[in-house]
């Protein structure tokens, strides 16, 4: 799990000194509940007349698109693509039949009742273009972001070109966020395997339905966990195989892709006296059935610019990957504040990150989020000492605040302070939540799921909480079977909490109590598995209820170098800049530092006249 922490922005190009503005940061207004838009895309060719189980598979895909609409939330972007419906499977209409795909709705915000006349109307009697209808319903989808196809066929395309596959590969060339999950439903193994080249080449998932009754288990669980993917940001980079030749990157966030047992190099400038921190984050795709043997894991490692091992290393993994689990390994770098021949003393150092262990069960490539950080050393006092105690949870009473967690930490759905919250999650989710803490306050919360009917191997899921760090660095976590029965997390009355928020915390005595050591978006991650049996029912929805407790009062910070009485924390825009928080002079207003890189004094002259005679530039600031 994670392991992340501080980003603040060092001097640029050339070492010329920074030029500083200060500016209240702008807190981002609460977003709206966001869900992946999503195209369902729906075979109606005319195998799809075929009768199994006393119903023509028509009517059992109608059934089990019902069942998704039914149980879709109200915020849910989701639309409705089929092929098949215009014309005869005759030799005479192929070359009108292979065209003939249609967007009965697109994946704006549902309406269920115009979607459910969409799927009343589908009359299945032509070919299987899955090509042309995986192109079609890509370019119905927003250009960027998340984006989700779930298709459903019951046999192999009969129009290549093009090939499925080859589609697949041009929807993987339009970035990591689009993914394809499909369904073969009473498939042969040559369509299987076509079907499974799909999902794995997007970095979806497969599942077989033999039948029926299996369609309408399966369609629901795999529409919920496409609505809401983990949704992968950053600027885009690409590692190298070793460190010399590793790209250089500033304090920020990225997104590359790494392959299965893959080591990838990047490369962090650190000055005299700081700490450099790297994290690297994967999400694995969901699986049909939980499966202990399917470990993976994260391996980090330090090198010298010349490729020199630092004999620093950090790693993490789990082993479950199939439940949709998110996987983050972060490491501190100190090195630059020691004297030595090797790996001391400010310069370039490399960070290795390894996909590995790598289940084959995964796809052979998957999107790795990034985190770099550099933190300047202290200038003066750190701030308060150690607190005594951890925050106590206090009870929360009311109806509850709806909340909606997010697929992703870049999304992650706001708690604005102590209250009892409460959000649905569907079997086989794993969301977020953040919550804001300055210096001086700490945070303690529960996690409730509520009781469901029935008591067989369908409710029988594992759950789990975590609470993290500003950058993702796990602080504590609990996990136990949940059984349909009402169940806490964690358990015997205790909260996960933390201390108030120092930089002396960095030297408590209890590990936990460390990681609360910088202002700013706390994370707190909640699971719901998937069944220990596999798909014998109808994936359910759980309520969940989130008590928590801010409790502390506001405190200066620490002083650092070059930000008298400041320090870094997150600015409260979900991928915007990191900035460097003045606490000690402005309470909760925000200092951006600029840094001018310019290549010549005469440049530098004409920044400063400007300066002087207009206004003073608006900062980028810190990068997260």
């Amino acid at each position: 799990m994670a392991r992340t922490t501080v980003a603040a922005l060092v001097a640029g190009a050339l070492a010329l000194a920074p030029v500083a503005a200060p500016a209240r940061a702008a807190e981002q207004p609460e977003q709206p509940r966001e869900y992946t838009p999503t195209m369902l895309v729906l075979d109606a060719s005319g195998s799809m007349t075929k009768a199994d189980a006393g119903l023509t598979r028509m009517d059992a895909a109608k059934n089990a698109v019902r069942s998704v609409i039914t149980a879709a939330p109200a915020e849910a972007r989701m639309g409705l693509t089929v092929y098949g419906t215009s014309t005869g499977s005759s030799d005479a209409e192929k070359t009108a039949g292979c065209k003939d795909v249609t967007v009965l709705r697109r994946a704006e915000q549902i309406d269920k009742a115009a979607l459910t006349a969409a799927v009343d109307g589908i009359t299945p009697r032509g070919y299987t273009p899955i090509g042309a209808a995986l192109r079609t319903a890509a370019d119905t989808l927003p250009k960027s972001g998340p984006r989700s196809i779930v298709l459903v066929s019951d046999g192999i395309d009969t129009c290549a070109p093009p090939d499925p596959c080859e589609v697949a590969k041009e929807l993987r060339q339009q970035g990591v966020d689009l993914i394809a999950h499909t369904i073969g439903f009473g498939v042969d193994a040559a369509a299987r395997k076509q079907l499974t080249c799909i999902a794995q080449t997007t970095g979806g998932t497969y599942t077989d339905a033999p039948d029926p009754k299996s369609l309408e288990r399966v369609l629901p669980r795999v529409a919920a966990s496409a609505l809401r993917n983990y949704q992968h940001a950053g600027e885009p980079v690409a590692g190298t195989p070793d460190a010399p030749s590793a790209p250089a990157l500033n304090p920020g966030q990225y997104l590359d892709t790494i392959g299965r047992d893959e080591k990838r190099f990047y490369a962090v400038d650190v000055p005299e006296g700081a700490t450099a921190y790297f994290s690297a984050t994967m999400s694995y795709p969901r699986g049909t059935v939980p499966d202990r043997q399917d470990i993976n894991g994260l391996r980090l490692r330090v090198f010298d610019a010349n490729g020199s091992d630092c004999h620093k290393f950090e790693s993490e993994q789990t082993t479950m990957s199939k439940d949709g689990e998110t996987v983050s390994a972060a490491i501190t770098w100190e090195g630059a504040k020691k004297t030595g021949k090797n790996c001391a003393g400010a310069g370039r150092y490399a960070f290795q990150v390894e996909w590995g262990p790598a289940s084959t069960d995964q796809p052979e490539r998957l999107p790795l989020e990034l985190i770099v950080g550099v933190e300047p050393p202290l200038a003066g006092h750190p701030g308060p000492a150690v607190a005594a105690d951890k925050v106590a949870l206090r009870a929360q009473g009311g109806p509850g605040r709806p909340v909606a967690g997010g697929g992703s930490f870049s999304v992650a759905g706001t708690l604005d302070g102590s209250g009892h919250y409460t959000d649905t999650l569907q079997q086989g989710e794993f969301v977020f939540y953040r919550v804001r803490l300055n210096w001086g306050q700490g945070l303690a919360y529960q996690v409730r799921y509520d009781s469901t009917p029935g008591r067989d191997t369908s409710n029988i899921v594992n759950v789990e909480t975590t609470l993290y760090s500003p950058f993702r660095r796990p602080i504590e976590s609990d996990r136990t079977a949940y059984t349909g029965s009402g169940t806490v997390l964690p358990g015997n009355g205790r909260a996960l909490a933390t201390k108030p928020v120092r930089y002396a915390n960095r030297t408590a005595d209890d590990n936990k109590d460390r990681m609360a050591n910088i202002a700013g978006w706390y994370y707190i991650a909640v699971k719901l598995g998937r069944p220990i049996a596999g798909d014998q029912q109808p994936p359910k929805a759980v309520p969940v209820h989130l008590d928590l407790t801010v409790g502390g009062a506001q405190e200066p910070g620490p002083e650092y170098v070059g930000a008298a009485a400041a320090g870094p924390t997150a600015s409260g825009e979900r991928g915007a800049p990191v900035a460097v928080e003045n606490t000690a002079s402005q309470g909760s207003a925000t200092v951006v530092w600029v840094v001018v890189a310019v290549a010549a004094v005469l440049v530098v002259l004409l920044v400063i006249w400007f300066v002087a005679r207009s206004r003073r530039r608006q900062p980028t600031g810190f990068q997260r």
